[in-house]
């Protein structure tokens, strides 16, 4: 069984307003909506659980899943004080079947069937992997007085995105470390090097963005009118 934790926490405060940066709309449709149509529609995903802050969870219930009638959400479950413990919160609302889960983030709405579906292969093989994109840019490792100690081969970096894709006893095992250990990552392929397990990266795509900042919403909007 394949499941997906699609995480929607976050204020909009970067955004400047006081709403949940991922129902803001976008073409016209919530960027959380958005995000669940594609893992709705594709046809391996059996179940779907949104975390969302609690005191938001009636509005997404009422505004995005009943109201687009996304029918594989099968709860909207709350989140934590950081993503990492949200993840762990969705983590424990799926199936007790479940083998294969895919954890991503709600503000990534334009992420493609075929990664996802990529991403559940190599996961299936692999046990964990992330996909990501080569950095364009040139990196700089600084000192805490901001001066240059270092520079990465840059062809050896990539910039992670989600999905992030495991098997689920796996993942489930490196959460539980880090709960007891009292390890804090940004991502949860970092959990799983914190126990000596292997991540299999897959290129993805520039265009599967995080919407963090207005400058976001204004590539958002030029990405739909070019898809249409």
């Amino acid at each position: 069984m394949i499941s997906a934790v699609i995480v929607a926490g976050g204020k909009g405060k970067r955004m400047g307003n006081d709403i949940n940066k991922q129902y803001i709309k976008i073409g016209g449709k919530e960027i959380l909506a958005r995000t669940i149509e594609t893992f709705n529609a594709i046809e391996d995903i059996d179940e779907i659980i949104v975390v969302s802050p609690e005191e938001e969870i009636q509005y997404c219930l009422d505004n995005i899943i009943n109201c687009y009638g996304f029918k594989k959400v099968k709860k909207v479950v709350k989140g934590g004080k950081e993503r990492q413990n949200s993840v762990y919160n969705g983590l424990k609302s799926c199936s007790d079947n479940t083998d294969i889960v895919i954890i991503h983030d709600g503000a990534r709405p334009f992420v493609s069937k075929e990664i996802i579906l990529r991403s559940i292969n190599e996961a299936r093989e692999n046990g964990a992997c992330a996909v990501a994109v080569p950095m364009k840019d040139t990196v700089k490792i600084v000192d805490e007085k901001q001066f240059v100690i270092d520079t990465p081969d840059r062809s050896r970096l990539y910039a992670v995105q989600t999905p992030q894709t495991f098997k689920y006893e796996i993942i489930v095992s490196a959460h539980n470390k880090a709960l007891n250990e009292r390890i804090e990552a940004t991502d949860d392929t970092k959990l799983i090097e914190c126990i000596g397990g292997k991540v299999k990266i897959i290129e993805g795509s520039y265009l599967n963005i995080k919407i963090t900042t207005p400058e976001d919403l204004i590539f958002a909007e030029a990405i739909i009118k070019n898809m249409k």
